[in-house]
């Protein structure tokens, strides 16, 4: 199958540490949602929970005649006590330890990089064996392909995702499914 993983568009509220916060996306980051996904081909549209990834769903939804299923484990890493923050806001050494080593420097009551992995993976796990987009967040984009490709963090945070960017993968079905890179649009 093919898995298209959609980052969400510009919020109104950028520059910010927005893991479970619930942003507001503006109405031109829906539509280069809705623009991205345009010559892409799915029977199957999922979103994370939070407005932001939900409402440029729904707006594809409109596109494509697809109903967008809602599924909170595609939402981005939880942030904890800094979620929503400017990173200026966070004391420097702390937030560099993070950028380091998520799993272990988790932001203050944050979710480690391995539980946003399992998360993701248990989403991945359960999806049917059909051509699926999915609406989420740069950090669940970047579980996924740690979770699918076996890479290391390091690694998949090395991926540029800016708002609105598409991900695409072949995914090999099994016990633990495996995929290959195919695309990145950004």
């Amino acid at each position: 199958m093919i898995l298209h993983l959609l980052r969400h568009g510009a919020v109104e509220t950028p520059n910010l540490l927005l893991g479970h916060t619930d942003a507001r996306p503006t109405p031109a980051g829906i539509a280069a949602c809705v623009h991205r996904s345009a010559d892409v081909a799915f029977t199957r549209l999922i979103t994370s929970d939070l407005s932001r990834a939900a409402q440029a769903a729904q707006a594809i939804s409109n596109e494509s005649g697809l109903c967008a299923r809602l599924d909170p484990r595609w939402r981005e890493l939880d942030f904890g006590a800094w979620d929503g923050k400017a990173p200026s806001q966070i004391e420097a050494r702390a937030l560099a330890r993070f950028w380091d080593d998520p799993e272990a420097f988790p932001p203050p009551q944050g979710e480690r990089w391995s539980a946003l992995k399992a998360r993701v993976g248990h989403a991945i796990a359960e999806l049917a064996n059909e051509d699926t987009l999915i609406v989420t967040h740069g950090g669940a984009m970047r579980a996924a392909v740690a979770y699918l490709c076996g890479l290391a963090q390091s690694h998949t945070w090395a991926i540029d995702l800016p708002y609105n960017a598409l991900l695409s993968l072949k995914v090999w079905p099994g016990e633990k499914p495996t995929a290959q890179i195919i695309g990145l649009k950004t």
